[in-house]
């Protein structure tokens, strides 16, 4: 099989090359054949498949991949970027280790790994005789030992993520902006101050249902008190740590949401639970009441327009991330003692919770389908940052450098006001309770462990 020739063949959707003798296939499959929903390479001496046939939105709509009885020697991660793939064959070839991120294919029920000589022998038990989905959760977890069952460049990505989570939890993150990494230097501390629930009158609890169990589990909140997003452009730095922590610390979202409120607009207690997507109603950012079905398609099918625009294989922003709720029969949602849903995660808050700049109190949650670590990290990042970003705002407030304006609005109320230039700048936060339904604690933060930052810069009085 050569390499294809533009056009390609746009239209085909099922390609059958089996019983042939290919030891490849052209780089440019995907190009040529970008509707394919069936690829058959079954009895084939393919040894690899090409890069270019995993990468994000190369082939949105193939859900059965075979490819039994080859020479395939290893397979790469990139594979979870099929969103649409329901079945995987892999039966009889030389794979010995399978990666961890098979198990973030989206939409993946049917996999066959029988007849490869895997490492990590409970694996290759497993595919013999368990169904899919107990070898996908072995597989999301890592496998035994919590590394066996990866590929060499999964158990490499993963080191490096814990690697940057902790370094950036002993550096307490990059400034945001010019100038702020001097006021992180300065000779002020950042006091942060936790307040106990025992010591809290009215503190806020969020109640867990098992609805959430199946599609995003996991979940950590705090509020935080002090914050002053009035002065200058506190706020858009604000915001703008908030989109590079996404991009970054939750990889674009697929790790890990992150959703910030005004702690004065949010009634506990909160329910966190799952609806289907019908009966899932909510007031988006910027949006009028919807059901989040209809506000899925909906940003669907902007992100089909936008990718045409801009004549790209793939989409960005918000949509990069839509994939994430495929094949659930129920969407996660944050749920006010009112009855209104106030956060979809991953996708958007709610306009009744939205954050201004008259918002000094905040409400944070961080959620995540991976992990109660991460959530933590993520929690972390987020209030050191917030930590630095009012200790700038008030440091430039008392060097005059904002304007008239400015400095005559109301600001919003300062756990220290009296703080001064050089003295601690403060922020209060205060401890959230996930519990279960029959309100049995699973996870309160933050902890002892939580907010341990080595930093000389940061104080956090518990």
């Amino acid at each position: 099989l050569g390499p294809a020739e533009p056009p390609g063949l746009p239209q085909l959707q099922s390609l059958n090359l089996s019983g042939n003798r290919l030891r490849e296939l052209p780089a440019d499959l995907a190009r040529c054949a970008p509707r394919l929903q069936s690829l058959n390479l079954t009895g084939n001496r393919l040894d690899s498949f090409p890069a270019e046939l995993f990468l994000p939105g190369a082939l949105p709509l193939l859900s059965e991949l075979a490819a039994a009885d080859n020479c395939l020697r290893e397979l790469s991660g990139d594979i979870a970027h099929l969103a649409s793939l329901k079945t995987l064959d892999l039966s009889n070839n030389q794979l010995s280790e399978v990666p961890a991120a098979l198990a973030d294919c989206p939409k993946l029920k049917e996999i066959n790994l029988r007849g490869n000589k895997l490492k990590d022998k409970r694996l290759e038990k497993m595919v013999s005789g368990c169904q899919t989905k107990s070898i996908l959760e072995y597989l999301r977890v890592g496998g035994r030992g919590g590394g066996r069952g990866r590929g060499r460049a999964d158990a490499e990505k993963e080191d490096s993520r814990r690697r940057r989570r902790e370094r950036r939890r002993r550096e307490g993150g990059e400034g945001e902006g010019e100038g702020e990494g001097d006021a992180v230097d300065g000779a002020g501390r950042l006091l942060l101050r936790v307040l106990h629930v025992s010591e809290n009158p009215a503190p806020l609890t969020v109640t867990a249902s098992p609805e959430v169990k199946d599609v995003r589990p996991f979940f950590v909140g705090a509020v935080v008190r002090g914050m002053d997003l009035q002065a200058g452009n506190a706020l858009r730095r604000f915001l703008t740590s908030q989109t590079k922590l996404h991009e970054d610390l939750c990889e674009k979202r697929t790790v890990a949401t992150i959703a910030t409120h005004d702690r004065a607009a949010v009634r506990g207690p909160l329910l966190y639970t799952g609806r289907p997507p019908q009966d899932l109603k909510l007031v988006p950012l910027g949006r009028r009441e919807v059901k989040a079905k209809d506000l899925v398609r909906q940003l669907q099918l902007e992100a089909e327009e936008h990718r045409k625009q801009r004549k790209r294989q793939t989409v960005s922003g918000l949509h990069r991330y839509l994939h994430l709720l495929d094949g659930k029969e129920r969407y996660p949602c944050l749920v006010d003692a009112d009855g209104d849903v106030i956060s979809f995660p991953p996708i958007t808050n709610s306009e009744k919770t939205k954050i201004k700049k008259t918002t000094s109190d905040l409400f944070l949650e961080v959620t995540s389908a991976t992990s109660l670590q991460i959530c933590k990290d993520a929690m972390d990042a987020l209030i050191l940052k917030m930590a630095e970003i009012n200790k700038y705002t008030l440091e430039n407030r008392e060097e005059g450098s904002l304007s008239d304006a400015e400095a005559e609005a109301p600001s919003g109320q300062l756990s220290d006001p009296s703080a001064e230039k050089g003295g601690d700048c403060q922020l209060v936060v205060e401890q959230v309770r996930v519990v279960d339904e029959e309100g049995h604690l699973k996870v309160v933060y933050p902890s002892k462990t939580d907010l341990d930052f080595a930093a000389a810069h940061v104080a956090v009085a518990r």
